[in-house]
């Protein structure tokens, strides 16, 4: 059962990174830091559009707008610590 929740773990905290390095990318790109016409960042950016989007997208249709404040990733992560840490008090 340990090996289940270390591999869920390590999953949560691998999609958290991921999160992360999303929001970095585009704020590189949003302050012309890299080219977004670059092969690599392009393919790099479309990587994590396609990983997360699918995530974030429902959590930015339920949140308010605020005016050009993206917070979706934030909550999307407070989430995946709070049902971390919710299964290892259930399962432990």
């Amino acid at each position: 059962m340990y090996s289940v929740l270390w591999l869920i773990d390590t999953l949560i905290s691998l999609y958290v990174w991921i999160l992360i390095a999303s929001a970095v990318l585009s704020w590189l790109i949003a302050f012309n830091v890299v080219n977004p016409y670059n092969k690599v960042v392009r393919g790099l950016g479309e990587f994590l559009w396609r990983v997360t989007e699918p995530v974030l997208g429902p959590i930015r249709r339920v949140l308010p707008n605020l005016g050009g404040i993206d917070i979706s990733p934030v909550i999307l992560i407070i989430a995946l610590y709070f049902i971390r840490n919710l299964l290892f008090e259930l399962l432990v």
